[in-house]
């Protein structure tokens, strides 16, 4: 049997932009998956996207940093900045807060849960979790996800962690390699947490692409794919869109390189799924088949 692939888009709802890249990059068979943000300002649009593209496998990519909550701001203050109206601006002051035992996993759960109906409200099966700047790396984030997942009947999580011989092939810049690596650390816990929950809640053998987020070129996506085992589960998290006058509205660090990501992929998968021994694609939905 041969390896299977996910190729999930993170940021679906971001902007019309990147709902189009997503929408026209699926019906070209270059991609499977994508995490919709209930609190993205292309929301509907996203929402319109996935009921025209029902193959399209539609998970939520939920989001505790950078952005708007979908509950009451009073309901979550430990997840609040200072303003009291938003979530921490930054990754690092999130996990921070996280580390020192200063945000409630309650709220969390709290405010997952209220993303995740919020999709399911507007009609979306919902075939997975993962989160914005891959939060669910730390415990005390995965466990009110998969207590989530169980709740909402959703079958699958992701693996946030990259495999070592996918950081062996160098992408992305040095910084971003180690923090990786040393977040890698944490993967024995997140696997223990899924395998407790009896096979309810599924995951892949693990996450390719997360170290050349912002790199993911033509070159960088044929070397992950050729080093891609024969065996296994995977899913290659990628970021493609258009980068137009919407993207210069939003908060993203990721601009220009979402039209390179887009291009990467119109080229190399068609291609690839010509090849002898190419891994199958297949969504979320699909992991307990």
């Amino acid at each position: 049997m041969p390896a299977r692939l996910i190729i999930n888009a993170d940021d679906f709802g971001l902007t019309r932009g990147v709902n189009r890249a997503i929408a026209e990059l699926h019906r070209a068979k270059a991609l499977t998956s994508a995490t919709l943000m209930a609190t993205g300002a292309a929301f509907d649009d996203a929402v319109a996207h996935a009921h025209a593209n029902p193959a399209l496998g539609v998970g939520c990519h939920v989001t505790l940093t950078d952005g708007t909550p979908v509950s009451s701001p009073q309901s979550i203050p430990t997840l609040m900045s200072a303003d009291g109206k938003s979530f921490r601006p930054s990754l690092g002051a999130f996990v921070q807060m996280l580390v020192r035992g200063k945000i409630s996993e309650d709220e969390i759960e709290r405010e997952a849960l209220a993303q995740v109906e919020k999709l399911q409200r507007a009609g979306i099966h919902v075939t997975h979790l993962d989160t914005h700047k891959h939060t669910h790396l730390f415990p005390a984030v995965t466990r009110p996800l998969l207590r989530v997942a169980e709740r909402c009947s959703i079958g699958a999580i992701r693996n946030p962690f990259e495999r070592s011989w996918s950081l062996a092939l160098g992408h992305g810049n040095r910084l971003r390699r180690l923090q990786v690596k040393l977040l890698g650390n944490l993967q024995n816990r997140f696997e223990r947490q899924v395998q407790i929950r009896d096979a309810r809640v599924l995951t892949t053998d693990g996450t390719i692409g997360i170290s050349a987020t912002g790199h993911l070129d033509a070159y960088t996506l044929r070397q992950l794919l050729h080093a891609l085992p024969a065996e296994g589960t995977f899913e290659l998290c990628c970021h493609p869109g258009y980068n137009d006058g919407d993207l210069d509205r939003v908060t993203t660090r990721l601009r220009s390189h979402r039209d390179v990501e887009r291009n990467a992929l119109l080229t190399e998968l068609p291609a690839r799924s010509l090849r002898p021994n190419a891994p199958q694609l297949i969504n979320y939905g699909d992991l307990g088949a």
